[in-house]
């Protein structure tokens, strides 16, 4: 019956061959072992190096597509997505204008803070109440105009030396590619409500203007959240929020 049930719980328990070869994939590129924007060997020369079919590492690269950690260029090759660029720093960006662009607009650090970490950020975040979170405080910018004000927490040990990027702006994309953090899904609630006292100051608007207020997570491509967020975006101006239907 023992022995039964081990067979059992190893058939539940192991994964499919082509995740296992996408979890070998993520770990050389979490590594840096393929830099971001450089190309990867081919389907076929991995699938010999791996041991595996070319099927199998088809359906591995296909999932790496899914979940941006990899590009596709037809006829060139596959390439380790640089979250970095233009094309990727608007992935977690659902605010736009009249013209149905997205507006991530010029993003300016007003501050970062290292504390332990609150009950609520232990919850949002899964830590445990001995961890220290860096609290960044951002605003966005049209122009030299403010439309949304920002405050993320992030676990500071994902994210050593932050808080000295106070110049910097905050960009979670570029952000967990340079610190080797391969990003997956977010979640985001909205709401509408009246700002409040700081981010109306912020916003250069009357405390009882009403704004969109976003709370967001991002996860990691393990389901592990990376930062909590909480924005109150200024609806004046044209701004709304582009839900993107996949």
């Amino acid at each position: 019956m023992a022995s039964d049930q081990a067979v059992t719980a190893t058939r539940f328990f192991v994964k499919p061959l082509y995740m296992q070869v996408r979890d070998a994939l993520i770990e050389r590129i979490g590594k840096g072992e393929w830099k971001p924007g450089t190309m990867i060997p081919n389907e076929v020369d991995l699938a010999r190096e791996f041991g595996v079919s070319s099927g199998t590492m088809r359906k591995a690269l296909d999932l790496l597509e899914v979940e941006r950690a990899v590009t596709r260029q037809q006829g060139r090759g596959t390439y380790v997505t640089d979250h970095s660029s233009d094309a990727h720093l608007l992935r977690f960006c659902r605010i736009g204008r009249v013209d149905e662009a997205l507006a991530a607009g010029d993003s300016k650090t007003i501050d970062i803070i290292q504390a332990p970490a609150s009950p609520e950020e232990c919850h949002r975040l899964r830590l445990r109440p001995s961890d220290e979170v860096f609290r960044v405080r951002g605003v966005c910018l049209n122009g030299k105009l403010p439309f949304m004000v920002e405050e993320a927490s992030l676990p500071a040990a994902l994210f050593p030396g932050l808080s000295e990027k106070r110049g910097t702006p905050h960009r979670i994309a570029a952000l967990a590619q340079e610190h080797g953090i391969l990003l997956g899904k977010a979640e985001e609630r909205i709401s509408i409500g009246s700002a409040s006292a700081s981010a109306a100051e912020a916003l250069r608007i009357a405390s009882d203007t009403p704004v969109m207020r976003l709370d967001r997570i991002i996860r990691m491509l393990d389901g592990q959240p990376v930062e909590w967020r909480i924005a109150h975006c200024n609806l004046v101006g044209g701004y709304f929020y582009i839900s993107e239907m996949t």
